[in-house]
């Protein structure tokens, strides 16, 4: 008996010798080996998240967001406290006792998988899964969790519990890409943190378990298990009342998911940014370094943009007809909100325009189901429009009641118009865009490259190239005047035939109207859009200097056709092009430069680019004496460079001046319409079979373009213009763009005066001529007095006047 106590007290000392070596050698290997291995815990100091990309605008307003992760970092004294007690009271309970490691935690988890075979409170602590989460992988080891807990007692040595609670709180994955509890926030209640309330917050500390699996979108049963484990936690911790806790259980589930909230629809713009920035930094530090770009998009001016095009586009879709339900389905099924939500599914919402299913129709209205909505009302006055689509020029009969145009099952699309009603609309098969910069800097003010950039992310207002038509007269007479002509210089409007050599055939233009209007003044010309003067005109001044000179505005030279069809417009150029040209005219001869970024702000909100704006300006030009400048001189080192000059003062404002009565009494006048103000110039453009339809116009505030077109260069059908597509898009935003904005006629520059003129003969004339009429000329180029009676001057036109 001795003998069995002695070899079982020596196997004792033993086992227990040996494994205090082992113990020692594990711990010795620990802080020799293992930890000098171990990242610097130091550095989550300097942590940066990362963070998706965010598309502003000028305001700050949300354009846009681009990135897997949806993060936005919070301080820690920003995050309320009901939700810090939710996450200690589900993930570590002892977080503010133990010193990164809960060695009791640890042994109640052991104990608690042996008793229950189901895993509970314990484990790792929140410093260990800061320590996972920031500097290990995944994988379940043994060697894993020794360097997670030694990595845990080395950051509690380093930072503070509130530092480590608030890395935790902004890094955790929880869920439909939501990294951090503010991302969480918005993306299950689109909300932030101080708007959540308790039961929503428990249901946000209880995803760190299964975030994927267990979240309250994909299964919202076990969210609310999890939801419940929260707060009963909370309540056995003493951090909220058992009233409280009563509230909070009984709330209903509300989680749903929220896209990022985009305050501002430039999606189009917000495409031109992301690419931008994708070519700075590369997609992978684009989409996740956490930057901020500030657009120079103007909130309310790129709504109003949005509503013109749309407008305009459903206003010319209407003219040509209706082409019927975009679908249908089977009428047996038309009642059951499910199966009508599955269908609606196909058919997501363009331009503010609902699909919805055909209910019921009546002779006077019929009654439609937009998806997850209720029903709505659509008179039959709002059909009346809705005639057969035949052809560009050509439409059925018009529907007499509502169905004439609808059937039940039918898949349409409505306008909603509140108390219960819409109208009928459709997605309109034809394209446009609509563009507006400041001509003093060019930064890019407003911008829609079409219906609806879910429809098509082709952005047209800088992509589409399209042939300018007589939108691009002006830069011709531009041309002239540097080449001697004037306002008033006499151009015979007459049938002219040129030889085509190289389609061996006859060249024969014509004006719009068919008609010829003998010898005609630029102005004239111009305002009524004269081709055959154009094209004299061109011929004249010379075809080389000519491309020159719109070479100088800003237009690429590959683009200009080196023939007299130019005269016509048979160069192509996108509606920013358009834009940047017409500045030149606007803000008084300076070329200008389009942007669409005010500044790009990194994560800390340090701005780490900001491109240049030359502008417009004579008081940045470098050789100004200091003492000719007027006024305070201080800041004046803060001068935005200046703009090259494009162009002299006086062929601006003779130009401007001559577009203002294109829209007074000329091709524009339908602006009058809808605008008055008396400081407004532009011109519109129609191209071969009215292929497409330009309205650009102009004060010294802001250029816009509006364009409408066919992607596949399809005829837009009979009678639609510039004049009666484009300007009405056009007007209806500048109506807006400019509502408070005061009027300011140009400047008009030294050296220029103003004569009584013959209106024929364009040359000057007395007060005693009855049909007199005032023009402006340089200084130089006043014509000679002639009083004369005109009845005897039918000869005295020069050569050159008549060709």
């Amino acid at each position: 008996m001795k003998r069995f106590l002695r070899i079982l007290l020596y196997s004792t000392l033993t086992l227990v010798g040996s494994g205090a070596v082992l113990g020692a050698a594990a711990v010795a290997y620990a802080l020799l080996v293992l930890a000098p291995q171990l990242p610097d815990a130091e550095s989550l100091r300097d942590v940066r998240f990362q963070q998706p990309l965010r598309v502003v605008s000028a305001e700050g307003e949300l354009i846009a967001e681009y990135g897997e992760q949806r993060r936005q970092p919070e301080d820690i004294d920003d995050i309320p406290t009901d939700l810090l007690l939710a996450f200690i009271a589900a993930e570590d309970d002892r977080f503010y006792e133990h010193p990164g490691v809960d060695y009791q935690g640890l042994a109640r988890a052991v104990s608690h998988v042996a008793r229950e075979r189901s895993f509970g409170p314990g484990g790792s602590t929140i410093t260990m899964q800061v320590a996972r989460n920031f500097f290990l992988s995944r994988e379940v080891t043994i060697l894993r969790k020794v360097n997670e807990i030694l990595l845990a007692l080395q950051i509690e040595r380093t930072l503070s519990k509130e530092e480590i609670l608030e890395l935790y709180l902004n890094k955790i994955y929880l869920g439909n890409r939501a990294y951090g509890v503010a991302a969480a926030a918005q993306v299950y209640y689109g909300k932030d943190l101080d708007e959540l309330d308790l039961a929503q917050m428990a249901m946000i500390a209880g995803l760190p378990k299964a975030p994927s699996a267990a979240n309250p979108i994909r299964n919202p049963r076990l969210a609310l298990q999890r939801r419940a484990y929260v707060l009963g936690r909370m309540l056995n911790e003493g951090f909220i009342s058992p009233e409280r806790y009563q509230e909070a259980m009984a709330a209903p589930v509300t989680a749903e998911l929220h896209a990022p909230r985009s305050r501002v629809d430039a999606r189009y713009a917000g495409e031109m940014v992301r690419r931008t920035m994708t070519e700075r930094y590369g997609a992978e530090e684009a989409y996740t370094g956490g930057y901020t770009v500030y657009t120079t998009i103007e909130k309310d001016r790129q709504e109003a943009a949005n509503r013109a095009l749309r407008s305009g586009l459903r206003d010319y879709d209407q003219r040509h007809g209706y082409r019927g339900p975009e679908g249908s389905m089977d009428a047996q099924a038309v009642g059951d909100p499910a199966a009508m939500n599955e269908v609606l599914g196909e058919h997501p919402p363009f331009g503010g325009l609902q699909a919805a299913v055909v209910l019921a129709v009546e002779p006077e209205a019929a009654w439609v189901w937009p998806r997850g909505g209720r029903v709505l009302q659509v008179d039959f006055e709002t059909m009346e429009w809705a005639r057969a689509y035949r052809g560009a020029n050509r439409r059925g009969p018009a529907p007499e009641e509502a169905g004439d145009v609808l059937e039940v099952g039918d898949i349409v699309r409505v306008m909603p118009q509140g108390e219960g009603r819409a109208a009928l609309s459709a997605v309109p098969d034809v394209s446009g865009a609509l563009v507006a910069q400041d001509p003093l800097d060019g930064r890019v003010r407003a911008l829609a490259g079409g219906f609806d950039f879910r429809l098509s992310s082709f952005n047209r207002a800088v992509q589409a190239r399209r042939q300018t038509g007589s939108v691009f007269k002006p830069f011709i007479y531009s041309a002239a005047l540097e080449g001697g002509y004037t306002p008033a210089t006499l151009v015979n409007d007459a049938p002219v035939v040129f030889r085509d050599d190289a389609l061996e055939s006859y060249w024969r233009p014509g004006n719009y109207s068919g008609r010829f209007y003998g010898p005609t003044r630029l102005r004239e010309a111009l305002v009524f859009s004269r081709n055959l003067v154009s094209i004299r005109v061109l011929r004249d001044v010379g075809i080389d200097p000519t491309i020159a000179h719109a070479v100088r505005m800003g237009f690429p030279p590959e683009s200009l056709p080196r023939d007299l069809s130019l005269a016509l417009g048979s160069n192509s150029a996108t509606p920013l092009q358009m834009s940047n040209a017409f500045a030149a005219f606007a803000n008084g001869g300076y070329r200008v430069f389009p942007n669409i970024i005010e500044r790009v702000e990194d994560g800390a909100g340090e701005v780490v680019f900001e491109p240049e704006f030359p502008e417009a300006c004579e008081l940045c030009r470098d050789d100004l004496p200091m003492a000719s400048v007027p006024g305070d001189r201080t800041g004046l080192f803060d001068l935005p460079p200046p703009a090259e000059r494009v162009l002299p003062e006086d062929n601006a404002w003779l130009i401007s001046d001559m577009l203002a009565d294109v829209i007074e009494r000329g091709t524009g006048r339908g602006v009058r319409r809808v605008l008055d103000r008396g400081d407004l110039a532009g011109k519109t453009g129609t191209t071969n079979d009215l292929r497409d339809a330009w309205f650009v116009g102009y004060n010294q505030d802001l250029v816009a373009t509006a364009w409408i077109g066919f992607d596949d260069q399809r005829s837009l059908g009979r009678g639609e213009t510039g004049a009666s597509a484009a300007l009405p898009i056009w007007a209806r935003f500048m109506s807006v763009a400019l509502d408070g904005v005061e009027e300011r006629p140009m400047p008009r520059p030294g050296g220029l005066v103003t004569v009584r003129i013959d209106p024929e003969s364009g040359r000057a004339t007395s007060s005693e001529n009855p049909d007199a009429i005032f023009e402006t000329f340089r200084e130089e180029t006043v014509p000679v007095r002639d009083d004369s009676d005109r009845r005897q001057r039918g000869d005295e036109h020069t050569e050159r006047e008549l060709f």
